[in-house]
């Protein structure tokens, strides 16, 4: 067997495992690992822009451990006003220490705080709603079990190139397996729990739908994470994960999904 498989496997097994964990117990549990992949993922984006051990760094780590302070003790009511704090201090370094910054960097730090903590935080807040302990697994089902089913269409029939420059192993036949598989999966995930759910109404074509927008909502996720990659020229985020690359390189289409599924949940199902 060959040796970064086998180190892709037990990385990505033991990755799975803690979701896993983190997704059942819930409570300060889940809210503990969002709030350190968080902090890892900032990490990363702010090494591939260079400042991650400079002033924009260290404002970004403090303007974190706010925001999730802020969701643990008073929910969601202040997080704007925290994202709008972060930002004037952010503005302010720039002003104040110019031109030791560039403005794509400042550009950067605020972008790399929404992409990475504000999005990731929406795991945690999916997590503690009413349905939260059956309604988080979706987020993986539509990004986890999409890549999966996308990669095994793409093997066996993928012909057409979906994004070729940035991705050119992806294919529309294999997006297009993916999504279908996506709400093949949350159809029967629907039936299976449907009977447990207190707030969501006909499980099986809520949960179908609610996994095909996330399979789509995915691939824009990927491709948006290859995009900043080929822009600053780096193969993967870290090294964190073996065989994987880092925190961002794992949960890049994760993020995207969870605020979808989130507010959808809130608003319309």
């Amino acid at each position: 067997m060959n040796k970064s498989f086998l180190s892709r496997a037990i990385s990505g097994a033991v990755l799975a495992v803690i979701i896993l964990a983190a997704g059942l117990l819930g409570g300060d549990v889940m809210f503990a690992l969002v709030f350190v992949i968080s902090l890892i993922g900032l990490y990363e984006i702010f090494r591939v822009i260079k400042i991650e051990k400079s002033i924009l760094g260290i404002l970004g780590y403090i303007a974190t451990v706010a925001y999730f302070a802020t969701i643990r003790f008073t929910g969601t009511k202040y997080l704007l006003i925290v994202i709008i704090a972060y930002l004037l201090v952010i503005l302010s370094a720039y002003v104040f220490l110019f031109p030791k910054y560039k403005t794509e960097q400042i550009m950067m730090a605020v972008f790399g705080f929404i992409y990475v903590v504000v999005l990731m935080s929406f795991l945690y807040l999916l997590r503690i709603t009413e349905d939260g302990i059956y309604t988080f697994w979706l987020v993986f089902i539509g990004s986890w079990i999409c890549d999966t089913f996308a990669y095994l269409t793409g093997v066996t029939c993928g012909k057409h190139k979906l994004a070729p420059v940035l991705s050119p192993k992806k294919s529309i036949e294999g997006a297009v397996g993916g999504i279908v598989g996506a709400v093949a999966v949350g159809a029967i995930y629907g039936a299976i729990i449907g009977g447990q759910l207190e707030a969501v109404a006909h499980p099986i074509i809520s949960f179908a739908l609610l996994c095909g927008i996330a399979g789509l909502v995915s691939m824009v996720g990927d491709l948006s994470a290859s995009a900043i990659k080929r822009n600053y020229d780096v193969k993967d985020y870290g090294t964190l994960i073996p065989g994987h690359g880092g925190i961002l390189d794992r949960f890049d289409s994760v993020i995207f999904i969870a605020p979808v599924i989130y507010y959808i949940l809130i608003f319309v199902v």
